[in-house]
């Protein structure tokens, strides 16, 4: 049934509440996903990475909510988390626009602030905007996870990325709420994680001290937990590549501003641009 036949029907809340129980139905089946991810985010953040966040519309303003939630905080106080939406600086979007074209707007900021380990993640309900994609093609060549909160797959940019989180509803605005609801989640698991990435982020610096001082070092291990040799990272799909923080002795990781490109990209992917907004 049509939007526009439900909503004669039941009256236009009602058929937008309909519209969005029926989404909820697949939507709960997230929660696995989300969890993962906020836990992941979590240590990467904890250890000096970044995450990286853009959409169009109603979708920034959505990738905006979420930067603020993690800059600022959800619910109890904590450190700031770094995380920068891609579309709120206005100076770069419209010179980068001008000079190189919308497409570009947010491939080139990924260029600028990713490195290996970050993440970007990217809100569309259509899952079809040609400068999302573009901004994929680009983090994946700089060695950054790529997540995505989009609509109904399959859609080009939950194809392009590493995971998705799809949205099951044809309805745009139905998909947006959701994007909030996955937001809120997310965010409320990357708190959740944080005590135990903070723990482990001083167990290896730790470790590093008594390494200094003639002790056995433990071996450096990655965002997903898994050990490391010479100080490298794995990404979650590809072979190590150089760390981008340091660990003092006595202090955080800090960012060394190291970019390496991965050779390569995604054989799942099939470098599709455009598309509807």
């Amino acid at each position: 049934m049509t939007t526009s036949n439900r909503a004669a029907r039941a009256g236009l809340l009602g058929a937008h509440l309909d519209l969005l129980t029926e989404a909820l139905l697949s939507y709960r089946t997230a929660e696995p996903l989300l969890a993962r991810w906020g836990t992941d985010l979590a240590g990467i953040l904890v250890g000096g990475g970044r995450l990286l966040v853009a959409g169009n519309g109603g979708s920034a303003a959505e990738a905006q909510h979420l930067t603020a939630e993690l800059v600022g905080r959800l619910r109890d106080d904590r450190q700031p988390l770094s995380a920068i939406a891609l579309h709120a600086e206005t100076s770069a979007l419209t010179a980068i626009g001008n000079d190189y074209g919308y497409d570009e707007v947010f491939a080139r900021q990924v260029r600028a602030h990713g490195r290996p380990g970050d993440v970007l993640l990217l809100m569309s309900t259509s899952g079809a905007s040609g400068n999302l994609l573009a901004a994929v093609a680009a983090a994946r060549e700089a060695g950054l996870r790529c997540w995505a909160f989009t609509g109904p797959a399959p859609n080009p940019l939950a194809g392009a990325c590493h995971e998705a989180l799809a949205v099951a509803c044809p309805d745009s605005q139905v998909v947006q709420e959701l994007h909030l609801v996955s937001t809120h989640v997310l965010c409320e698991y990357v708190d959740r994680a944080l005590p135990t990435a903070l723990a482990a982020l001083a167990g290896q610096a730790a470790a590093v001290a008594a390494g200094r001082g003639g002790g056995a070092a433990q071996a450096p291990v990655d965002a997903p937990g898994r050990p490391v040799a010479d100080g490298s990272v794995v990404p979650a799909d590809g072979p190590p590549v150089a760390d981008r923080s340091v660990v003092p002795a006595d202090g955080p990781p800090v960012r060394t501003g190291v970019e390496v490109v991965v050779d390569g990209v995604d054989p799942t992917t099939d470098g599709r641009r455009g598309g509807a907004a």
